[in-house]
């Protein structure tokens, strides 16, 4: 079961795993809610999870509170608000989401400003680890709290209590946060979001979420008074409709009782406001709407409308959910075999279901494809889907989607005990915000089995069909070029595809895996320990070598990387060569023995994943899988490496799609900055840039195989296994593949100077790129050379300190004082690779007559971060919450995985490890200011900005 299709599927269908024919009277032995109370498994026959302690405080606010010691000593907390942009007047359109903002803009008890600057003392940063957001029906609040400390959870709940009860709403502090809101607006009017509101204006024409997206109206932005906000807050922030949930370790009956201390004096300030009316869904006829919208992926969506399902979350209500999901799955799996084969007439296609915001239930069937090819691409799609309705799927099918699903909650029974707290809490979250019970993954695998026992492929085909009523097909067409034929021309060719005849699927026969031996087991040959970081290194006789850790972050989780080659080191600085093209083809091709789809279908049931990529100095392969099919990722890992399938129709693919990308990509300042940022840091070498449409056009299969062949054939072959894993089986799956392959040539020796990579050089004045997008969007960046981390990383960390600072600096300025950028970004990067290659790269999305003040600004904190020294209070609140969430990462696997690469060549990258955290916490306000005096140099920087091709004058220069 591959990771990423496996979360393709549980995007089909969110509750499919949850549901269940008949219930055990032991699982209902555990349900312990009294239906009295007011959470949804008070009205369901689903168990709720028992470790989960519900309450109700006295004044109505709901509480969920849940031990978790994954990450140890930490905690998140959610408290959400019943009521986001749908609960908003005509006269308020935006302010539910404003109000969000006003929140952290002063309180009774916390001026403004203090409240941020309390939490970052505490180890938080503002937008990693306190956060907000609105959605259509819902507000909420998050902290992620570095520690569980009274200090750290009495403040934290101090602070969320006066959010929601005591914001001030200043009329001066709405007035600096309308352009910051402005900002926010100008980053999110995306080509997307244009489509997403064609979307529902096409399917909830008249209803209320049709004209309810969360940004609101500019208008009322910039001039709705105070009184419109207090209206909103008083009528809808209230403690019944406020639920604070807690996940962590801590003590749940002292965490209940802080929370009851911190609201239990909450009262309501006014009337609760009204419950909205969403409309009703009308009856509907077949219709076609058409978008050009520059940017926008080329896509069809066929709707199925109807009205929304508002039934409590019950076991009848889960077991439609998983026969629907069941066969959605079936078709989603036959759309991708299409989409890899020779000649697809789609990029790719799926069904989904899902409901909006108890708005409609809707049935989608979307189909991606090149500009110009949208007839045989709808044609297939339709046919496909008429094809599963007539004929439905088959029992083999049917197996293999089951097998597939209760392979994954099998594997999450067994990981349960190391689930991580903000998951849990996200998820808590869902379910409030869903109306639907939060239960175990244990009950989850009970009721699934006890659901699937008897079923049979009727039931499913009968829910399938049931799925494709409602109103519509109702088409919606986005493309980013004018289309080739108008609305009539679609819903034209879409009926005569009704009329095309469709037989019944073939079906495919079974697969054995055939990559279960790669000679005899290798032989360690060295083994050492580096006991402090609990890794032990291990060297065969084949120069095979494995550096493992293992550990108990998470259960039933192993990561697993396969480095080999010199990577981009290896590359020419001069063109793109089409081994560029392997991150995007070699694990679609399959293997030379089995296609993709076969690797699948011989693989149902198994957790295994496969990916590549080329680094900076490798070429890498990795994957994720459990212990129980170690073996059998090592062997795909291998299979891989000695015999790749390669095959030309995913590089076909891949170079039709690339024109339309780097097109698409000029649509905004922020794709134009994905296309050319690396290009623009490396002075043009071509290592590091997008290769240009001409270049991808001549590749050919034989270009990519001949070259990664060439790239990877030389040199030690270094696996690195992290996780849920013994040294003794790490090394047995090793000495069965990679350790059982014949020794392999000594490295070429690099080329000269290919660790060489040059920075831009300082400009006076901004450079200027262009986008297409609207003319108020514009993106500024100042850039200063630093230091690399080849040899030693104290003062490359250094460097990144003084970047925690430049950001709390951006935020203060850009975001708070002048309201000109929505999210001011820095970012500090120092090569392990490449000499003298770091830098501090400061960016923001501004207005284009923002620009000048934008640059103005950066020049300021650049000099003021030189001429000054920054506090002790101000240095601690950068780095302490960039010490904490280097700490949550270091209890992570991923880290680790990370970390321990190229220890095999580079022991002495041991103790740069150890003095992670031990070198940020030694940094001094002298040394922040040292570092600024070193770097921050105004005659050093490198400027550039993106405004739009109909902007008259570029306003930074």
């Amino acid at each position: 079961m591959r990771f990423t299709r496996r979360l393709l599927l549980l995007a089909a269908s969110s509750t499919l795993v949850l549901s269940v024919a008949v219930l055990p009277a032991a699982v209902l032995a555990q349900t312990q809610v009294q239906p009295s109370d007011p959470w949804a498994q008070s009205a369901s026959d689903i168990p709720v999870d028992s470790n989960v302690r519900f309450g109700v405080l006295p004044n109505g606010m709901r509480y969920a509170i849940l031990h978790n010691a994954t990450p140890p000593g930490q905690a998140s907390l959610r408290l959400r608000i019943d009521a986001g942009s749908l609960f908003e007047n005509d006269d308020q359109l935006g302010l539910a989401h404003f109000m969000e903002h006003m929140a952290f803009n002063g309180t009774t008890n916390i001026p403004e400003n203090d409240l941020l600057q309390i939490l970052e003392r505490l180890g938080l940063a503002f937008g990693a680890d306190t956060n907000a957001g609105t959605g259509f029906d819902e507000t909420f609040y998050r902290l992620e709290l570095p520690n569980t400390r009274d200090e750290t959870v009495d403040a934290s709940l101090r602070i969320m209590r006066e959010q929601v009860s005591e914001a001030l709403m200043a009329p001066a502090a709405i007035d600096a946060e309308r352009g910051v809101i402005v900002g926010e607006e100008r980053t999110r009017n995306t080509p997307q979001l244009r489509a997403q509101k064609a979307q529902l204006a096409l399917l909830a024409p008249g209803q209320r979420i049709s004209n309810r997206f969360p940004i609101g109206d500019l208008e009322i932005i910039r001039n709705a008074p105070r009184e419109r906000f207090v209206d909103f807050y008083n009528a809808y922030y209230r403690p019944s409709r406020a639920t604070m949930i807690a996940v962590g370790d801590f003590d749940v009956d002292a965490m209940e009782a802080k929370i009851r201390s911190a609201f239990e004096s909450w009262t309501p300030k006014a009337a609760d406001g009204p419950e909205p009316d969403q409309g009703t869904v009308a009856p509907r006829q077949p219709e076609t709407s058409i978008l050009v919208e520059p940017g926008t992926q080329s896509l069809i969506q066929l709707n199925w409308i109807k009205a929304p399902d508002v039934d409590p979350d019950t076991v009848a209500e889960r077991r439609e959910q998983t026969l629907r999901g069941l066969g959605l799955a079936a078709l989603n799996r036959r759309m991708a075999e299409i989409a890899r084969g020779d000649n697809p007439p789609f990029l790719g296609a799926a069904a989904v279901y899902a409901s909006l915001v108890q708005s409609l239930d809707r049935t989608v069937l979307l189909v991606a494809f090149n500009p110009g090819g949208w007839k045989p691409a709808l044609e297939r799609t339709e046919q496909e889907q008429r094809r599963l309705i007539q004929f439905g799927i088959t029992e083999a099918e049917l197996q293999r989607e089951i097998t597939e699903y209760r392979t994954g909650l099998e594997n999450a029974v067994n990981a349960a005990a190391t689930r991580v707290t903000p998951a849990l809490a996200g998820a808590l979250q869902g379910s409030v915000n869903g109306d639907t019970v939060f239960s175990t993954p244990a009950t989850n695998l009970t009721l699934f089995n006890a659901a699937v026992a008897d079923l049979g492929v009727d039931e499913v085909n009968a829910a399938i069909r049931t799925a494709f009523q409602g109103g519509g097909p109702l088409v919606l067409f986005t493309s980013p070029v004018e289309v080739d034929g108008d609305a009539e021309a679609v819903t034209a060719a879409l009926n005569a595809s009704r009329e095309v005849p469709v037989t019944a699927r073939e079906a495919a026969a079974a697969i054995a895996w055939p990559y279960d031996t790669f000679g005899a087991p290798g032989t360690p040959a060295e083994r050492s320990e580096i006991t402090d970081l609990g890794a032990t290194l291990v060297t065969f006789t084949n120069g095979a070598r494995l550096t493992v850790k293992p550990t108990t972050f998470r259960d039933e989780q192993i990561l697993v990387s396969v480095r080999l080659g010199q990577g981009l080191l290896s590359l020419p600085r001069d063109r793109a060569g089409a081994i560029r093209a392997a991150n995007d083809v070699l694990t679609a091709g399959g293997l030379g023995k089995l296609t993709e789809d076969q690797l699948e279908q011989a693989l149902a049931g198994k957790v295994y994943s496969a990916n590549f990529a080329i680094d900076e100095d490798s070429y890498q392969l990795s994957g994720a899988t459990r212990p129980s099919d170690l073996l059998l990722e090592m062997q795909l890992l291998a299979a891989y490496v000695t015999d790749p399938g390669l095959r030309p129709a995913p590089l076909e693919q891949y170079k039709s799609q690339y024109p339309t990308l780097v097109e698409r990509s000029r649509s905004s300042p922020g794709g134009v900055l994905g296309q050319e940022i690396g290009s623009l840091l490396a002075s043009g070498d071509k290592r590091f840039a997008n290769p240009a449409v001409v270049e991808v056009a001549g590749w050919t299969i034989e270009d990519v195989r001949s070259q990664l062949a060439a790239a990877t054939a030389d040199g030690p072959i270094e696996i690195v296994m992290v996780g849920d894993v013994t040294v003794d089986d790490a090394i047995a799956a090793v000495s069965a593949t990679f350790g059982a392959l014949p020794a392999r040539p000594a490295a070429v020796p690099k080329p000269v100077g290919s660790d060489e990579v040059s920075l831009p050089a300082p400009t006076s004045r901004p450079i200027n790129l262009t986008h297409t997008g609207p003319a108020d969007q514009a993106i500024g960046m100042v850039l200063w050379p630093t230091v690399d981390a080849v040899n030693d990383r104290t003062e490359s960390r250094l460097v990144s300190t003084l970047n925690d600072v430049v950001q709390l600096r951006l935020n203060a300025e850009l975001r708070e004082r002048l309201g000109i950028v929505y999210s001011p970004s820095s970012q500090a990067s120092s090569s392990t690779v490449y000499r003298d290659y770091g830098f501090l790269l400061t960016l923001g999305q501004v207005s284009p007559e923002s620009l000048g003040q934008y640059f103005e600004a950066i020049d300021t904190i650049a000099a003021s971060l030189r001429n000054t020294l920054v506090t002790e209070d101000e240095l601690n609140r950068a780095r302490r919450p960039a010490i904490e969430a280097l700490r949550r990462s270091q209890a992570g696997n991923g880290y680790w995985l990370r970390q321990l690469q190229g220890l095999h060549d580079a022991p002495e990258n041991a103790e740069q490890i150890r003095t992670a955290v031990t070198d940020i916490e030694a940094f001094t306000p002298a040394d922040v200011q040292r570092a600024a005096q070193a770097y921050l140099k105004s005659d050093r920087a490198w400027r550039a900005q993106i405004t739009a091709e109909s902007a008259a004058t570029p306003a930074g220069q």
